[in-house]
């Protein structure tokens, strides 16, 4: 898209994406920069079947879409519903339901949330080969749990999930006992970089936990973290500090309060917009919300709304999800 003719507000996206050859346009100039490319076979000789809205390739002689390939792929919600929706889930800063796109775009709800989690795959990051932190760098680790509050529960409910907890009583791991019934969430803040990585874990043990970390944070760097047993001995890869929150939040430099207020972020999206979300789904909610705080706008660097939907966009190829693998029927019958 040119500087000039990129919409900067969602009534202006609305406007600007009005006409399918626009959307197409600016898929496929995200998607490549240097010119169409077969999906098929690679080849760039190709000529614009203009009626159709398509390419043909000159090599393998095979049409392609701007969809083929992309979390589009075999959609028959036109493009110009996709973009609003990606706009409006990059830039609504506590998400967007289902049911307000359903009700803005005139789909069905049913669509609304396929069309949803199908862009929260978009937004997952592609590569992970970068660890965080480095020499002299401070990284924040710390975990959350998600799940019903008791305080919201019927009688009757609240009292088979205490039963529940007083049969997985853990004496080695209460935590266990206290979260039953919900779903466990770790993260790790980049202070330097202001990056944030979370995902969804089985567990909190400690050979679960220091495994995302050893993986994920450089040897050497300084790691902070609360007084849970699963982070013990992390200081034999680590610069590691510990704050006790039974005696306070903060001890200089040492708190994991950058993290807390990822989850206040994650936590208030979750309950706010999206009321309820299965634990199967978790790690897509978590992905979109990752991806609006490390894209967000700070201080000392401005990101638009049109600059973060670019970015999004620009992820889109090479990502496919069915409605099979999303509900979790893979193999099985359509009906």
């Amino acid at each position: 898209m040119a500087t000039e003719n990129k919409p900067s507000t969602l009534q202006e996206a609305i406007q600007h994406f009005s006409d399918e050859q626009t959307c197409i346009d600016t898929v496929a100039a995200l998607r490549w920069p240097n010119g169409p490319e077969c999906p098929a076979c690679g080849h760039k000789e190709h000529y614009y079947l203009k009626t159709q809205r398509r390419w043909k390739c000159k090599e393998c002689y095979k049409q392609f879409t701007v969809k083929l390939g992309t979390i589009f792929e075999d959609s028959p919600i036109s493009l110009d519903k996709w973009l609003i929706s990606l706009w409006m889930l990059v830039n609504c800063k506590n998400g967007v339901s289902s049911y307000e796109i359903s009700r803005a775009l005139g789909i069905t709800q049913k669509s609304a949330w396929f069309v949803l989690q199908r862009l929260r795959l978009a937004l997952r990051e592609k590569s992970l080969d970068k660890k965080f932190g480095g020499s002299g760098s401070e990284v924040e680790v710390d975990e959350t749990f998600i799940g019903q509050k008791s305080q919201n529960m019927h009688k009757s409910r609240k009292l088979r999930f205490q039963q529940l907890r007083n049969q997985f009583q853990d004496n080695n791991t209460p935590m266990s006992s206290r979260y039953y019934g919900k779903t466990a969430v770790m993260g790790m803040l980049d202070r330097e970089e202001r990056k944030v990585r979370a995902t969804v874990v089985p567990n909190t043990k400690r050979e679960t936990l220091q495994n995302i970390i050893l993986n994920d944070v450089e040897h050497g760097s300084k790691v902070y973290t609360d007084q849970m047993v699963s982070y013990d001995k992390l200081a034999e890869k680590y610069a590691h500090e510990v704050v006790n929150h039974l005696e306070g939040y903060v001890q200089g430099r040492v708190h994991t309060n950058g993290l807390e207020n990822f989850w206040s972020l994650l936590k208030r999206s979750l309950h706010g917009s999206y009321v309820a979300v299965e634990p199967f789904h978790l790690f897509r909610y978590v992905d979109e919300q990752v991806f609006r705080y490390n894209n967000r706008g700070t201080k000392k660097q401005k990101v638009s709304d049109s600059e973060r939907f670019q970015l999004a966009l620009s992820q889109i190829a090479g990502k496919r999800l069915t409605f099979a693998e999303v509900t979790g029927k893979v193999g099985q019958a359509a009906f």
